[in-house]
């Protein structure tokens, strides 16, 4: 089956693509790396009557490095993440301000040919519950930069996503670009994800970060029904193991026990906190 017909544009600005986006009256779809929308349309799951090609916008390709955040534009690839090749920064920076987490996390991302062209910013305005980054970005509390017709705006993680596939997005906003926090060199990290094969979505995600030196204990339970469950005080977890306080978590994240989703997240969980506590990825 092929997509239904629909008119191309190709913006050359945010603010050029926003406007498009609000003539469209809600018919409008933005066009990144495709590798989600381009299956839909073509099963035509989704059938927008206007396609704003963004990969021309240079604004979204820029990438920045400050003591506390790294922002990366919204159009930076997988892959880029990956390999180091973010414009004219290298990921030292970045694997230095997250211990290596971003590049440990694209590498496990599909395949190399989805992540060649698979954006960053795709797959967070995508918001699939299964996906890597919306469950990174969650772990790490990262920020939304978005653009409309009427300006920019900011949203915390939080108010970022509210259910599967549904996002604070408006229909004629773009993601620009998301600030991510830094971590201190001494922060250690694990980031756990099952699935049956190399490239399919995780049946389980579990992570944690471990960062004293900013107060941040955290971890996460991923790849469920709904949103990312951030668990804000993870040291029962981290300073050994509470299974009662992991059975709390896991059920507090739409986990029925005895389940066999249950079952597959509480291992992801354990061995996510084991993978931690010897200082290594799960």
């Amino acid at each position: 089956m092929k997509a239904a017909r629909f008119e191309y544009a190709q913006p050359a600005t945010c603010a050029e693509a926003a406007a498009l986006l609000h003539d469209s009256a809600g018919m409008g779809k933005v066009l990144g790396g495709g590798q989600s929308l381009g299956p839909m349309m073509n099963l035509r799951l989704a059938q927008p009557e206007l396609l704003v090609d963004v990969r021309a916008i240079a604004a979204l390709r820029e990438c920045t490095f400050a003591s506390d955040a790294i922002t990366l534009g919204a159009a930076t690839t997988h892959a880029a993440i990956e390999d180091g090749c973010i414009t004219t920064q290298t990921l030292d920076q970045t694997g230095n301000q997250t211990g290596g987490l971003m590049s440990y996390v694209a590498s496990g991302i599909a395949y190399r040919a989805v992540r060649n062209r698979g954006t960053l910013g795709g797959s967070l305005a995508h918001a699939d519950p299964a996906a890597d980054w919306v469950n990174l970005m969650a772990l790490l509390d990262a920020q939304y930069l978005l653009q409309g017709p009427g300006g920019s705006r900011t949203v915390g993680n939080a108010d970022w996503m509210s259910g599967a596939f549904t996002t604070a997005l408006q229909e004629d906003e773009i993601l620009t670009a998301v600030r991510i926090p830094a971590l201190s060199p001494s922060a250690r990290w694990s980031y756990y994800k099952f699935n049956r094969k190399t490239g399919e979505f995780a049946e389980a995600i579990a992570a944690f970060v471990d960062d004293p030196q900013r107060g941040v204990r955290r971890g996460l339970i991923g790849a469920t029904d709904g949103t990312p469950y951030v668990i804000a005080d993870a040291a029962p977890l981290l300073d050994g193991w509470d299974g009662a306080f992991a059975d709390a978590q896991l059920q507090a994240a739409g986990l029925r026990p005895h389940t066999y989703e249950y079952r597959i997240h509480a291992v992801a969980l354990a061995r996510a906190a084991a993978g931690i506590s010897k200082g290594e990825s799960a």
